[in-house]
């Protein structure tokens, strides 16, 4: 059984140790907010946070994450309130296909809880393994630089704290803990994976 928070709820999943993050995080507890691009960890299309820090979860054991805190896409925004990063996508009209943005944000968010006054070396660092097919680059910087820049937003408290919410659905709780039985839903083998991620960006 592996064991993790994810969004602020303690989980439990009865899956292949070796399965990746992401398949699980996908397939099983039925959060896809996060994408699948490149299968190799290179792409950033399947970035979350692990323990706050951001993982490519398409490479990554579900094993990895046995006792960790997870925050995905689906963890950001309080409710109905998007978080000011996001927010700051939406002013900018970042997203063009919008296939990357979750792992884009993602990564954004990661920079900004380590350094709220970002140069726009350090932002180019931070964001310079997340591919974006359709060239949002520069919306993406200036969505970041609003955020720096609407120094409210930043001291409306951690971001960090922000990121616990969740609209995942469980087949069982049991003393708190959502279970999750691997019969529910099986893992997509690799090709499966590949034209399901296909499908979604058309």
């Amino acid at each position: 059984m592996i064991k993790f928070e994810i969004n602020g709820k303690p989980t439990a999943l009865d899956v292949d140790p070796n399965a990746p993050l992401l398949w699980v995080v996908r397939e099983v507890i039925g959060l896809t907010g996060s994408k699948f691009g490149c299968g190799m960890g290179l792409c950033g299309a399947c970035t979350m946070h692990l323990n706050g820090e951001p993982v490519r979860t398409c490479v990554l054991p579900v094993s990895a994450a046995n006792g960790q805190r997870i925050t995905t896409i689906e963890g950001v925004a309080d409710g109905e309130t998007l978080h000011p990063v996001q927010q700051a996508w939406v002013d900018e009209n970042v997203p063009q296909c919008g296939y990357c943005q979750s792992g884009q944000i993602m990564s954004a968010l990661a920079l900004l809880e380590k350094n709220t006054n970002p140069s726009d070396k350090d932002i180019q660092a931070a964001m310079a393994g997340n591919i974006c097919r359709c060239g949002t680059y520069p919306r993406i910087e200036k969505a970041i630089k609003r955020v720096i820049n609407n120094k409210q937003s930043l001291q409306q408290g951690s971001l960090k704290e922000s990121l616990i919410n969740t609209s995942a659905s469980s087949s069982n709780t049991a003393n708190g803990v959502e279970i999750y039985e691997p019969a529910k839903r099986e893992l997509p083998n690799e090709a499966d994976a590949v034209a399901k991620a296909t499908r979604e960006t058309m």
